[in-house]
């Protein structure tokens, strides 16, 4: 009996071990693959006045936006929601972003990873061109 409850929790101990080895290799390749993803401009000329949706996520960080667009520029921009770890220092690019009216900011330091998915959420806000 005692050996059956051994073997039990040495496969339980196995199946949690081999999820986390998973989970940390998917972490890892998605912060990884944000290294390498370029933020293009986005041609404000062509975009509406309106409110516009974004996200975007790399595990573990992940972020909503609402863009706000008057005459062709962006004059707001609120987070709904940002699940990002230690990355809440990012949360202040989005005042570089409306001062420079453009995605082509430094990121945060410290917050490398919050502040690229923050930039990836508001491009695929104004991509969309979805109005909320």
């Amino acid at each position: 009996m005692k050996k059956r409850i051994v073997i039990i929790l040495v496969t339980v101990l196995l199946i949690i071990l081999a999820a986390g080895i998973i989970l940390i290799n998917k972490i890892e390749s998605d912060l990884e693959s944000l290294k390498y993803f370029d933020i293009q401009e986005v041609d404000m000329s062509l975009i509406q006045d309106g409110v516009y949706c974004g996200s975007y996520a790399a595990v573990p960080v992940s972020v909503e936006v609402y863009v706000t667009v008057k005459d062709h520029l962006i004059t707001d921009i609120h987070i709904t929601r940002h699940i990002n770890g230690q990355g809440t220092p990012a949360e202040v690019i989005i005042d570089s972003v409306i001062e420079s009216q453009s995605l082509q900011v430094d990121l945060i330091t410290g917050a490398t990873y919050s502040s690229k998915v923050i930039l990836l959420a508001i491009d695929n806000a104004l991509r969309s061109k979805k109005e909320q």
